[in-house]
């Protein structure tokens, strides 16, 4: 781990190198969560990738706004690893690295040469972080998986859906995303333990097990009770009422209701506080059809806005509006907490793009986002030289020789 200079400001994970090998969403997503941090994360891209294929569209001013999204303040160096000049370039950059992120099939990189255990080999410090859809070890691990397969098998698409309809894949990516954050999460406590033991470790993330790890109330209901739970829409298995109901124009979400009476009051049915098929929370679930349709008919003669002034001040349960995407970029708390910033656009292109800030306020050390998405190979020279001392006259010598790019 490098020592920043004093002058500079402190970044939570200042002069922590990264070798970062992962690509698509899940590890990008990860590494990003390390780069606002502060960590130098370096993308290891191959030369002959063509620009366009680094990621999806749809593209903006040719930039493809999936890729752009993930890899905001990273470095960006081309090698092919696959040779044996390309080999050793990584094994040497390696040695000054203190991570090493990849998210292929397991047992890739070992094919390549640069498996954990010849990595540790030339840098006992190295810490390894493999992501990969089922795990190193496993009777899936030879599988592959994306996001909705990793949602599928791990649990929470068979809990996601209306209540006696098809599972249902949650709308953000969570199977990849949730993994790239259990990533970071564990390179950050194996930073911390080789801060007390002096070594690295292999970091084995699993995009199926991350999902597993989100069923929590479902798992140990099963193991306690010996339930089955399954889809129930946006219902709560243990309250009521719980979840969105239709308003004038919108909808706004309702839950753990405290005051059950005074709530009634505010909606103006009264009625529903004295009926017994409504009076207990227990009741309320038994009859949670009935509950259901009449409140939607108290909520829909009134908009969201209003709703919202007359119940949630009152404090009588947690109420909610449901935002689109558009109302996000229109949300007086999302701007007071500078949850959208503007991040320009790479390669010198006017203007700018934005994307979701860093939800990690820390108040002495915040992350911070100071660059776009890297270039293909963007700063390969910058990086031979400051992490290996490398000399213009070698790095050409590599390039000449398509070694990198």
């Amino acid at each position: 781990m490098t020592t920043p200079a004093p002058s500079q400001p402190i970044a939570p994970l200042q002069g922590v190198r990264v070798l970062d090998f992962t690509w698509a969403l899940a590890g990008p997503f990860g590494t990003m969560q390390l780069a606002d941090l502060g960590a130098e994360v370096v993308k290891v891209e191959h030369p002959g990738t063509h620009e366009k294929e680094r990621g999806f569209g749809p593209y903006y001013e040719g930039v493809s706004t999936f890729f752009f999204s993930p890899n905001r303040n990273k470095r960006g160096i081309c090698i092919d690893f696959r040779t044996p000049e390309g080999r050793d370039l990584v094994i040497r950059l390696a040695r000054e690295a203190d991570v090493l992120t990849e998210n292929f099939r397991p047992g890739a990189m070992a094919r390549a040469g640069l498996g954990y255990e010849v990595l540790r080999a030339e840098n006992p410090r190295l810490i390894y972080g493999a992501l990969s859809g089922f795990g190193q070890t496993g009777p899936y691990s030879h599988m592959a998986a994306v996001d909705a397969v990793a949602q599928a098998m791990g649990g929470t698409m068979g809990l996601n859906g209306e209540l006696g309809g098809p599972p249902t894949r949650v709308g953000v990516s969570i199977g990849d995303m949730v993994g790239g954050l259990y990533l970071a999460l564990g390179i950050m406590a194996a930073l911390r333990a080789r801060e007390l033991t002096g070594e690295g470790q292999l970091l084995d993330v699993a995009l199926m097990e991350a999902q597993l790890a989100l069923c929590e109330n479902a798992i140990v209901r099963r193991s306690a009770f010996n339930e089955h739970p399954t889809r129930q829409g946006s219902r709560h298995a243990l309250l009521a009422p719980f979840g969105p109901f239709p308003t004038k124009d919108g909808w706004v979400v309702i839950a753990n209701v405290k005051e059950w009476e005074l709530f009634c009051a505010l909606i103006d049915r009264d009625d529903m506080a004295l009926d017994p098929r409504f009076a207990t929370n227990r009741a309320r679930l038994e009859h949670v059809d009935l509950l259901e349709a009449e409140l939607s008919d108290a909520l829909e003669q009134r908009t969201t806005e209003e709703w919202f002034a007359i119940i949630e001040p009152a404090k009588v349960c947690a109420i909610g509006k449901v935002n689109s995407i558009d109302d996000l970029f229109h949300d007086p708390h999302v701007a007071a907490r500078n949850m959208l910033v503007d991040v320009p656009l790479p390669y010198g292109l006017p203007g700018s793009l934005k994307l979701p800030n860093s939800p990690m306020h820390l108040s002495a050390t915040p992350p911070r986002i100071t660059r776009p998405m890297p270039g293909h190979g963007g700063d390969t020279d910058d990086i031979l030289h400051r992490w290996l001392n490398m000399t213009p006259e070698g790095i050409a010598t590599l390039r000449d020789r398509a070694i990198i790019k």
